[in-house]
């Protein structure tokens, strides 16, 4: 596509970054940060990283065989593509709770960043909020919420000056909360989310102890343990007033606050579905009704309740494969769940996501909006901001071109008839 003459369109010309791919390396022999191939993010991120620091990103539960699974699930959905369709002003954008998304992809929640990379989380809201993308915080972030929700800001302010997509200027961020023990501290966490312009609370639903994850169990391998990843916590005036009441001091004895900080706040207590009214209400009350969501839905009846509790959104996600072994896949549960809830609520998906085709896949099988992860994990830990934005645009560009060569203009195009299931083949013996 010619950028001297490009037809109009509501979005960025997200395919171009390809051309501009192209272009540098042609131009000035400067070539793109990295491949963004799958397995060579993998590569390049497990060469920079540290033992714990890889081991952390990577590893799954048990035998790793959910996060098998959700690649499978993607394997057996082929798309169907459509010829002589006018796409040259295809329309990425979707509403979700109100605003308007320069394409249909947010940042999933992942703690203790400060393991990739020395700014933590920053960089990542600076580059969601450039792209015009919700970027989600998760409580066991190692910065705090008014610092992740300052640079999310300054990002979506540089995005809405320089067309990268974003369309407000103070961004579009969720909160993720793993619910405290401590309803005192809940309230703080929510009221700082809300007071730092965090549109949506999402609680994650399946990690009251982490799985049995064999490499980090043969490292020892826990930031929090370390002193790691507590900052979020630290920089919280009841978790503090919490440490002072048992003697802790963070700045002498970092582990033992962040011991206190997974196992005293929120590891360890199971919750069950009496309490997420209860909890949805806290936020819409503090919050002025913002949306609340649940995270780690796979199944039909769970996610019935979450309507019946008055959820305004679900994700359906298991969190990578890294909490339940042996698990089914995300996207093999995603039909039915939308089948289920119908317009009840907005369904979100995360899970196995590696490419503009797998976005496409569960956008066609009824999400609304796809969370990416790992992939800017990689990005992150190769390369800082820049790595997480080439990550981006590179997926963001992957998306847009399959939408132009495969005949869909706009999202709302996207539908089950776009795809055909092609089951496993059988095995022979």
């Amino acid at each position: 596509m010619d950028p001297r003459n490009l037809p109009q369109r509501t979005t960025p010309h997200w395919s171009l970054y390809q051309r501009e791919c192209f272009e540098s390396g042609t131009k000035d022999g400067r070539l793109p940060p990295f491949n963004t191939h799958p397995d060579n993010l993998v590569q390049l991120a497990r060469q920079r990283l540290s033992a714990g620091g890889w081991s952390y990103a990577a590893c799954d539960a048990g035998l790793g065989s959910t996060n098998a699974s959700n690649r499978a699930a993607f394997q057996r959905w082929k798309i169907i593509p459509r010829m002589l369709v006018d796409t040259n002003r295809r329309d990425t954008t979707i509403e979700l709770f109100g605003k308007k998304l320069a394409a249909p992809i947010a940042f999933s929640p992942i703690g203790i960043n400060k393991i990739y990379h020395p700014e933590g989380e920053l960089p990542v809201a600076r580059v969601a909020g450039e792209l015009g993308l919700p970027y989600s915080l998760s409580t066991a972030g190692s910065c705090s919420i008014e610092d992740a929700g300052e640079h999310n800001r300054i990002g979506a302010q540089i995005g809405t000056q320089q067309g990268r997509g974003a369309f407000y200027p103070d961004g579009i961020r969720w909160f993720q909360l793993y619910m405290p023990h401590d309803e005192e501290l809940a309230d703080s966490l929510l009221k700082r989310a809300h007071k730092a312009g965090f549109e949506a609370c999402i609680m994650t639903l399946d990690t009251w102890q982490l799985a049995w994850r064999h490499e980090d169990i043969a490292l020892s391998n826990y930031g929090f343990y370390r002193g790691t990843g507590t900052e979020l916590g630290l920089s919280d005036p009841v978790f503090v007033k919490r440490l002072s009441q048992v003697g802790i001091n963070a700045a002498k004895d970092p582990k033992a606050a962040g011991r206190h900080w997974i196992d005293q706040v929120w590891h360890g207590k199971a919750f069950s579905w009496a309490d997420i009214p209860a909890i949805r209400e806290k936020w819409r009350k503090i919050s002025g009704g913002k949306p609340f969501l649940l995270k780690g839905i796979q199944n039909v009846e769970d996610a019935k309740r979450a309507v019946e509790c008055g959820c305004e959104g679900i994700v359906v996600s298991n969190h990578a494969g890294r909490q339940v072994d042996g698990a089914v896949g995300s996207l093999d549960v995603l039909k039915d769940v939308v089948d289920a809830v119908g317009d009840k609520l907005e369904v979100l998906f995360d899970s196995g996501v590696r490419g503009g085709a797998d976005v496409f896949k569960a956008l066609a099988l009824g999400a609304k909006c796809v969370m990416i992860g790992r992939m800017w994990v990689y990005g992150l830990s190769i390369q800082g901001e820049e790595g997480v934005r080439h990550v981006l645009r590179s997926l963001l560009a992957d998306f847009d071109i399959l939408m132009n060569v495969g005949g869909f203009r706009s999202i709302a195009e996207i539908d089950r008839s776009a795809l055909k299931y092609l089951p496993d083949p059988p095995h022979h013996l």
